[in-house]
């Protein structure tokens, strides 16, 4: 079952770590693993929602999402999104990105390093309003209790998580300002960080936006599904379950493209955090990307859900740290295996936490059954 699921994610990770270790010896290795794990860990919620809507699907469409859908997810976000954003912030044609990023590495790392503040302020921005949206939520689940609690009470004041985000841009932004008056160049980027971190709330609350719409076009259209095999029992046929199908499984499609799309957007993003080289990037998200579709499936197959419950916490956490890292790169260097091992680490802890709150369930389940069968024997 699991190697019927994975087998083709497998292969993908073995090809693309070799190809790695051709393309950077074993530093691209190390870089390209952790680039995998962080997008594999980032989308795991994506995956979740994913096998939710998936199930009610008809296989047809079950299909065309899982090929089509692939396509888009990791050719359209993972492959050509990276290339785009260089090419747009280093003002370079997409085919001349790649051409540099291939054939001449010295120039394309220079024209890169000149952007970096702009991508870093897009990318910093988007990611910090998934996280501050997240930890300001009041959730059933809380991972870190004694954080979790104050903060989900400080959320209820409306556009929070927007003006936290906007105070944190002006911040970043004046730190290059400060030393203007020294040369052109800080006053520059000062404006350039203002204007691409803003470019980034915008583009986060567009996302949120079409979520949204095609959302409740879903629900629309679940309604009248509902409705028809409501009239359909009321008239004496077989009552079955309800499997979207035409135009409801066609928005629920575009549905789940839109809710990939933004999901990707934190992988791609952070991975500006770990390096600039597209070609890394490329074979990270790529095997990442695999992974997250194999493990839909298995979701679906398996008729389970999100069995660690931490581990989305540990996510957003990880994008939290990632979106600090980005805004701090603006103006210093972090090593890249630094900033990953960081993302890596919050997501390994919150697993491990998931799994000890799975024990202690199972163990405490396991104390109330033998107390209930000793007083049935009391009473016999």
């Amino acid at each position: 079952m699991v190697l019927k699921t994975f087998g083709w994610s497998f292969a993908v990770t073995a090809l693309g770590l070799v190809a790695a270790v051709f393309y950077g010896g074993w530093t691209a290795f190390g870089v390209v693993a952790i680039l995998s794990v962080l997008e594999i860990s980032l989308s795991f919620d994506n995956a979740v929602v994913n096998a939710g809507i998936l199930k009610k699907m008809s296989p047809f469409w079950q299909k065309i999402f899982l090929t089509i859908g692939i396509l888009i997810a990791v050719f359209g976000m993972r492959l050509v999104f990276p290339v785009v954003i260089v090419a747009v912030s280093a003002q370079l044609g997409p085919i001349e990105a790649v051409d540099l990023a291939l054939t001449d590495k010295e120039r394309y790392q220079e024209l890169v390093t000149d952007a970096h503040p702009a991508i870093a302020a897009f990318g910093g921005m988007f990611l910090l309003m998934i996280f501050l949206d997240f930890i300001f939520e009041d959730r059933d689940i809380k991972w870190l209790g004694w954080l979790e609690r104050p903060l989900a009470k400080l959320g209820k004041v409306d556009m929070l998580s927007v003006c936290i985000a906007l105070i944190i841009l002006l911040i970043t932004s004046m730190t290059f300002a400060t030393h203007a008056h020294l040369h052109a160049g800080p006053a520059d980027k000062a404006e350039t960080v203002l204007l691409s971190g803003v470019a980034g709330l915008i583009t986060y609350m567009i996302v949120g936006g079409l979520s949204g719409y095609f959302e409740d076009k879903l629900e629309e259209e679940e309604e009248r599904e509902h409705e028809a095999e409501e009239e359909a029992v009321r008239a004496g046929k077989p009552r079955s379950a309800v499997v979207l199908v035409g135009k409801a499984a066609f928005f629920m499609f575009l549905y789940l493209e839109v809710l990939d799309a933004s999901f990707s957007f934190d992988g791609v993003i952070g991975a500006f955090a770990i390096t600039n080289d597209i070609v890394m990037m490329a074979l990270g998200l790529g095997i990442g990307a695999m992974y997250v579709r194999s493990l839909t499936v298995y979701l679906v197959r398996q008729g389970t859900l999100d069995d660690y419950v931490y581990l989305e916490h540990g996510a957003h956490y990880a994008i939290g740290a990632l979106a600090i890292i980005l805004l701090v790169t603006i103006q210093y260097e972090i090593h890249e295996l630094i900033t990953g091992s960081i993302g890596v680490l919050l997501i390994a802890a919150s697993f491990w936490s998931s799994v000890r709150r799975n024990k202690a369930l199972a163990a405490a389940e396991g104390k109330a059954d033998s107390s209930g069968k000793k007083e049935v024997s009391s009473g016999v």
